[in-house]
C-alpha cells in the first residue's frame, strides 16, 4: 500500500474514533451544563473524556491522546475545524467555502489551508453553533446571516439553496489590539507628514469620506482617524456591525438590526443617522453608508455637525461622489441630481481613498479636497496622490506625495489654530500659516 494510502486509513480511523468518543462524551454530559464557564465546561469535558476512554479500554500515546481532546473540544465547546485559526492572531479572515474549502487571508494574501470539514453537516453545525447564541437562526427558509461573535468578528453565513457549493462562512476577525496611527506609519500605510495633515483635518472638524475597495483597510483608518477627536467632545457611532474601537470616554455606540423571524423589528442605519441628529452628538460616525443613509448624513454634516466621518465602497475619489449620488437616490426622495451635488459639494470637505495594493498592502492612494460647485460639476483637487516607483522582492514601492496644491479648507485650520508646515503640500507659500 502506498504511503499517502497508509496516511489516508489513519487519517479515517482517527476521524472514526474521534466521532465514536464525541457522541459518546455529548450523550454523558449533562445538557443543562452552564456554558457560560468555559473553563469549568473545558474541566468536566476533560474528566468525562478520561472516563469514557477508560470505559472503552482505549489505549492511546500522550500526542494522541492530546490531539483527541483538542479536536473533540474544538467540536463540543469552540468552532470545530476552524478554531486554531480563530486563536491565529496573524489571520484576519476566514473563507469556508463548503466542507473541502477553508481559505484564509493573512498579511492581505489569500491562501488555501489544509483544513477540512466532514460533509456540509459538519459546516452546518459549526454555523448553528455560532449563530444559535446570538439569538439568529439560519435554515432553508432564511438562508443568510450577519452576525458579530462575542469578540467584536463579524460573520456572514450563506446556505443552500442560495450557495451552490454547500454552506459557506466568512469571518472578518477582529483587532483584539485596534491598529494605531504609529502602527499604519510603520505599515507604509501612510507617512508622517500624512498622519499630521489628517490629525489636523479631524481636529478642524472637516466632513470626511473614507472610501476603497473591499478589504482595503477604510474601517481601520476611519478608527485611526476617529482616535483624533478630541477627548471632550461626545461621538455617536452607528454600524452594522460594531467594528469601531474608540478610546474616548465619551463615546455612544449604536448598531443596526435585522429584522426578527416575523419581519419586524428592523432597525435601519438610517433610522440611527435620525435618532443620532436627537443626542446631541459633537460628532457622527457612521461605519459604513450604503444606502439612504447617506442622505441624512450629507444633512447632518451640512447642519452643524461638522466633523463627521463615514466610509463608502468605491473605486476611485470621484467614483465616490457618483456612489454618494446613487445612495441619495436610494433614500426615495425625488430630488433632482443638480440638488443632490449641491448638497455633497457643500457637505464633504475631504476624501481619503485606499486600496490594497498587489502585494497585499493597504495605502492611501489619494487624498482629495471637494472644493465645491462649478455649474452642474462638483470641483476636487487631489492635494496627495500615491506614486508607485518599482516593484521589489514582490513589494510594491512607491510613496504619497504632495500635488503642490494648497487646499482651501486650510483657513479652517488656521481658524482652529492649527499651523501645518507649507513644506507639507510640496510647495513654498508665501503666505504664511
Amino acid at each position: 500500500m502506498s504511503g499517502s494510502g497508509v496516511a489516508t486509513q489513519a487519517s479515517d480511523s482517527f476521524i472514526d474514533l474521534k466521532n465514536r468518543i464525541q457522541n459518546r462524551l455529548i450523550a454523558e454530559l449533562d445538557p443543562r451544563m452552564d456554558f457560560s464557564n468555559p473553563d469549568e465546561v473545558r474541566r468536566t469535558v476533560e474528566e468525562t473524556f478520561a472516563a469514557v476512554l477508560e470505559a472503552e479500554s482505549i489505549v492511546l500515546s500522550r500526542l494522541d491522546r492530546m490531539r483527541l481532546f483538542e479536536a473533540i473540544a474544538a467540536e463540543i465547546l469552540g468552532y470545530g475545524p476552524i478554531e486554531p485559526l480563530l486563536k491565529d492572531d496573524t489571520i484576519t479572515e476566514i473563507m469556508v467555502n463548503g466542507p473541502k474549502q477553508v481559505y484564509i487571508e493573512r498579511n492581505g494574501k489569500i491562501e488555501k489551508t489544509d483544513i477540512t470539514f466532514e460533509d456540509d453537516d459538519h459546516v452546518m453545525r459549526v454555523i448553528d453553533r455560532i449563530v444559535s447564541p446570538l439569538g439568529r437562526r439560519i435554515d432553508e427558509s432564511s438562508p443568510m446571516v450577519d452576525a458579530r461573535l462575542p469578540d467584536g468578528s463579524r460573520i456572514n453565513a450563506v446556505i443552500p439553496p442560495i450557495s451552490l457549493v454547500g454552506p459557506c462562512l466568512t469571518i472578518r476577525k477582529f483587532a483584539r489590539d485596534p491598529l494605531t496611527v504609529e502602527d499604519l506609519i510603520r505599515f507604509g500605510t501612510m507617512t508622517p507628514e500624512i498622519a499630521n495633515f489628517l490629525k489636523a483635518c479631524v481636529e478642524a472638524r472637516l466632513n470626511i469620506v473614507v472610501s476603497g475597495g473591499t478589504g482595503s483597510g477604510k474601517t481601520t483608518l476611519l478608527n485611526v482617524l476617529s482616535s483624533f477627536i478630541p477627548a471632550d467632545e461626545r461621538i455617536v457611532t452607528i454600524e452594522n456591525a460594531a467594528e469601531l474601537q474608540l478610546r474616548q470616554e465619551h463615546v455612544v455606540t449604536l448598531e443596526s438590526r435585522p429584522p426578527n423571524i416575523e419581519g419586524r423589528g428592523e432597525v435601519t442605519i438610517r433610522d440611527l443617522v435620525i435618532n443620532a441628529l436627537r443626542m446631541r452628538p459633537d460628532r457622527i460616525v457612521v461605519g459604513e453608508c450604503r444606502g439612504g443613509e447617506a442622505l441624512d448624513m450629507l444633512q447632518a454634516m451640512n447642519t452643524g455637525h461638522e466633523g463627521s466621518m463615514t466610509t463608502v465602497h468605491s473605486n476611485s475619489p470621484r467614483d465616490t461622489l457618483h456612489r454618494l449620488e446613487t445612495m441619495v437616490l436610494m433614500a426615495g426622495m425625488d430630488l433632482p441630481v443638480r440638488a443632490i451635488r449641491e448638497q455633497i459639494a457643500s457637505a464633504l470637505d475631504l476624501i481619503i481613498h485606499t486600496a490594497r495594493l498587489k502585494d497585499g498592502s493597504r495605502r492611501i492612494v489619494a487624498i482629495a479636497e471637494v472644493q465645491g460647485m462649478e455649474g452642474d460639476v462638483i470641483v476636487m483637487q487631489d492635494v496627495f496622490t500615491f506614486e508607485q516607483t518599482g516593484i521589489e522582492n514582490g513589494r510594491v514601492i512607491g510613496r504619497i506625495k504632495p500635488t503642490g496644491v494648497r487646499p482651501k479648507f486650510v483657513e479652517k485650520f488656521e481658524a482652529a489654530n492649527i499651523y501645518l508646515p507649507p513644506s507639507i503640500f510640496g510647495a513654498s507659500f508665501t503666505r504664511a500659516f
